[in-house]
């Protein structure tokens, strides 16, 4: 059995459904992990600049090819199989401020229909009998665009929609744009594995200070958080079936 989560960003499906695929990874499924906006911009500039030398990187990095790395290695933790897609992230894209990033989809942004491209043959050539995907609490325009791919493909695969961590707990990312479509799904919770979800969220070492203040503040998070995933969707019946 192969299960197939399509991330937005590189840490996304980790930090949101980390612990679901490191328990299905270890009752013997295949897990892949595709990150869909992944590519590397040379020389970048304004907002999307910042977006590193704010971290701490110098502007002459490959910041993608380090984020691309730790994605690599969260992956390892989880016993999956890491997958980049070469799609430019919002700050590439003309979203020129952070609030931007949460606001209206641009109307000459189509890189919904660039990563459905990306994603057909994924599906086609790995087959997979489980799909993960975000349900785009937060509203970042980026996961907006990912379920957006996945409603234009409606690839007819059982699908669990994780909640976007750690959206879902902060104040200033309200949306949830999708509401509506996924109440009208059960919420459902796998079993998980909190120590390798932990081990997978710490590689993304360029990512804990902004997100969580740094590794203490995962820690703390990820406790706050619980050890359950729900996530909406009817392939518990596919899982249930593996076992």
């Amino acid at each position: 059995m192969r299960a197939f989560a399509i991330s937005p960003h590189l840490d996304d499906a980790a930090f949101s459904a980390g612990g679901t695929l490191a328990a299905l990874a270890r009752e013997g499924w295949d897990v892949v992990v595709a990150t869909v906006f992944t590519a590397s911009v040379p020389a970048p500039t304004g907002f999307a600049l910042a977006c590193q030398t704010d971290k701490g990187l110098p502007p002459e990095v490959d910041y993608m090819a380090i984020r691309r790395a730790e994605d690599e290695a969260a992956c390892a933790a989880l016993h999956a199989r890491p997958v980049h897609l070469p799609l430019r992230e919002a700050p590439h894209r003309g979203y020129h401020s952070a609030l931007a990033l949460f606001g209206d989809l641009r109307s000459d942004d189509t890189a919904h229909l660039a990563a459905a491209e990306a994603i057909t043959p994924l599906l086609r050539d790995m087959k997979p009998d489980l799909l993960l995907a975000p349900q785009a609490i937060g509203g970042h325009v980026d996961h907006i665009l990912t379920v957006r791919a996945l409603q234009l493909l409606d690839a007819g695969i059982p699908t669990l929609w994780w909640a976007d961590f750690p959206y879902t707990t902060r104040r200033d990312t309200p949306k949830r744009p999708f509401a509506a479509a996924m109440a009208r799904l059960p919420e459902t919770a796998l079993p998980t594995d909190p120590a390798a979800k932990h081990r997978a969220c710490a590689a993304y070492t360029t990512q804990l200070g902004y997100q969580f203040g740094g590794p203490e503040g995962l820690a703390r998070a990820l406790v706050a958080a619980g050890a359950s995933e729900p996530m909406r969707g009817t392939a518990v019946q596919a899982v249930a079936r593996a076992a």
